[in-house]
């Protein structure tokens, strides 16, 4: 009698091996991930903290001549970066249901929205009566918002990747890890802008 194995018998196992495989390597690629959020998120933290302080220690907060923060634009901007992160969702839904049209639609929708939101951004700094040497303030406040906006702009270049791959043919048939680990960053980013309205433009 012949046991011999065959290369079609070996077939299937090689195949689970390597499904097994890309699954170990995506949740390490996961974890990974997870830990640079953490990171970020402490560093926040850390200016959310100093900001608090110097807010609750310092006599004279805001610099000469200014009464407060506008926030009628802050908050419409607000609006829109939060509204992105369900944007973001649903591009997400529509890849995950195979629909790339969809997909690159409401990415492209999550771009210009992340990108409205800087420009908003740009031309609030520019009609301020203060600047970054404008005592400590002036400092926090462009400190925060501006590595936050920093922030934006890399989800945004993320996202124009991500993007970019969806036209690569079968690129997104075997994993969606990139556009996971993008939509994750977009997240933390709009919580992020939310602590920081209400610490900048609420808490004055």
């Amino acid at each position: 009698m012949n046991h011999s194995i065959t290369p079609e018998k070996l077939q299937p196992l090689d195949s689970h091996i390597s499904q097994e495989h890309e699954h170990d390597e995506q949740a390490n690629s996961l974890f990974g991930f997870i830990v640079f959020l953490l990171s970020e998120s402490i560093i926040f933290l850390s200016f959310f903290a100093g900001y608090i302080i110097y807010k609750t220690t310092t006599v004279d907060w805001l610099p000469p001549g200014v009464s407060g923060l506008e926030i009628k634009e802050p908050a419409i901007n607000t609006v829109i970066l939060v509204s992105s992160s369900f944007v973001i969702y649903i591009a997400e839904q529509f890849l995950e249901r195979h629909n790339l049209w969809g997909f690159r639609i409401f990415l492209l929708a999550t771009m210009a929205m992340g990108t409205y939101f800087l420009m908003g951004q740009g031309v609030e700094w520019s009609g301020l009566e203060f600047g970054f040497n404008s005592g400590v303030f002036g400092g926090m406040f462009y400190l925060l918002t501006g590595f936050h906006g920093l922030h934006v702009l890399t989800g945004i270049l993320l996202q124009g990747i991500m993007l970019g791959r969806s036209f690569i043919p079968g690129n997104y048939d075997t994993g969606h890890f990139g556009i996971m680990a993008t939509s994750l960053f977009w997240h933390f980013v709009d919580v992020i802008w939310i602590i920081l309205f209400i610490l900048i433009y609420l808490w004055q």
